[in-house]
């Protein structure tokens, strides 16, 4: 049957035959078609309002215009204003958009107190890695023995990491330890020259010092003591501004001008740093230096000496020389020593000064003598302590020019550069 044989069939008022016989036709009452119900309506109201929205071709409207180029996520939240702007209730909107209805009401509340830039602003989720506290008992750890956490080592690893935070109430994953650390400097392959100490009693020699800080009167002084050296005077490589086509090179032999070892101790309440170069690094030095800071400091009562563990800062001359001193002080400043734990740099605040100093006056130098270099680092040294002279401010509430690190004594704090060597 052809498709207008059957509309002329349709259209006809005629009862159909079959054969010869006539098939009257039945009086049927047709009920009247339903009205649709609430969710149809809305569904077509959606459909039309959407389709209206979309052939726009210049839309007036700031929101209507903000929808082409946009991802999908912020498509819908522009739509979700658009249509509760156009009376749309939520329930329809949560619906045709697949957002929930606290999605929708956060992007209604974001748009009417931010405007558009609230509502399409990614929301950045803080992280982990950068979280100060976590840091800080991150850094905690690592400068401790793994024994002092009950692991049978000598070095970290990052198993034993994640269940020694875990312990202290801060889990964290593997990828978020390794970024904290890669973002202050560090690597796995110097963690134990740079990070941790070996000092079995690190923990009693640490909190021994900060009593002494804590406790530090006005007419005491704590000075963070060591030797920088020695080191040869020629041709360094550094950073430089180099211009297109031009690559820096410093050759691998050089005759060396000769070489240099400077002996200072920084004063850690007013900042003051007290040098001398020296040709070795032995007790004589040390002696030479305490000589020298109770004359630079005679009008204080107690001088508070403070370096790493190295044969020459404990020799029995030293101690002799001390006990000595302090016997016949009569009115003059007592010395007392308060020795750092082992292979712990980090904790040797004049570090901090050093790296500085290196980096402004070592690094891409080539001096043309020994006297030269001794100058750039006299000069470098006084213009510190002007400064400080100028703004007294204890050491940590101000960094000197280059100095990377705090100059701060903290246990968490690594006042070695890693950069520095």
């Amino acid at each position: 049957m052809s498709r207008n044989t059957l509309r002329k069939i349709l259209a006809s008022d005629a009862p159909r035959r079959y054969g010869n016989r006539d098939v009257q036709k039945k009086n049927v009452v047709r009920s009247p078609s339903p009205k649709p119900c609430r969710a149809e309506t809305l569904r077509l109201q959606w459909m039309e309002w959407l389709y209206d929205l979309e052939r726009r071709k210049s839309p007036s409207d700031l929101m209507e215009a903000a929808l082409p180029g946009k991802n999908q996520l912020q498509r819908k939240k522009i739509l979700c204003v658009i249509a509760r702007r156009d009376g749309f209730p939520v329930s329809a909107i949560t619906e045709h958009l697949c957002m929930s209805r606290n999605t929708v009401k956060k992007c209604l509340l974001l748009f009417s107190t931010g405007g558009l830039d609230a509502l399409l602003s990614r929301k950045e989720r803080p992280r982990k890695a950068n979280d100060e506290s976590f840091r800080k008992m991150l850094f905690g750890l690592l400068h401790e023995p793994p024994s002092l956490s009950g692991f049978n080592r000598t070095t970290w690893r990052m198993d034993d990491l994640q269940l020694a935070l875990a312990a202290k109430g801060c889990p964290a994953c593997d990828s978020v330890i390794r970024e904290a650390i890669r973002a202050a400097g560090f690597r796995w392959k110097s963690a134990k020259v740079v990070l941790t100490s070996t000092d079995p009693q690190y923990r009693e020699k640490l909190d021994h010092l900060q009593n002494v800080l804590s406790h530090l009167g006005e007419d005491e002084r704590f000075f963070s003591v060591d030797e920088f050296g020695p080191f040869a005077v020629k041709a360094k490589p550094g950073r430089v501004l180099a211009g297109p086509g031009e690559n820096p090179s410093v050759p691998q032999w050089q005759m060396s001008k000769g070489w240099l070892i400077a002996t200072a101790a920084l004063e850690l309440s007013r900042n003051r740093l007290t040098h001398f170069y020296s040709r070795a690094k032995n007790t004589t030095e040390m002696i030479r230096m305490a000589k020298a800071l109770l004359e630079e400091y005679r009008d204080a009562r107690t001088l508070y000496l403070s370096w790493d563990a190295a044969s020459w800062h404990v020799s029995k001359e030293l101690l002799a020389f001390i006990e000595k001193h302090n016997g016949t002080a009569d009115g003059r400043p007592r010395i007392e020593l308060v020795p750092l734990p082992a292979s712990a740099q980090f904790l040797n605040v004049i570090e901090s000064v050093f790296s500085g100093m290196a980096r402004a006056i070592i690094h891409n130098s080539d001096y043309s003598s020994v006297k030269a270099a001794s100058e750039a680092i006299d000069r470098y040294f006084e213009e510190r302590n002007r400064y400080f002279a100028e703004h007294p401010r204890r050491a940590g509430k101000k960094i000197w020019g280059n100095e990377r690190t705090e100059t701060v004594f903290d246990h968490t704090n690594n006042c070695k550069d890693p950069a520095y060597r």
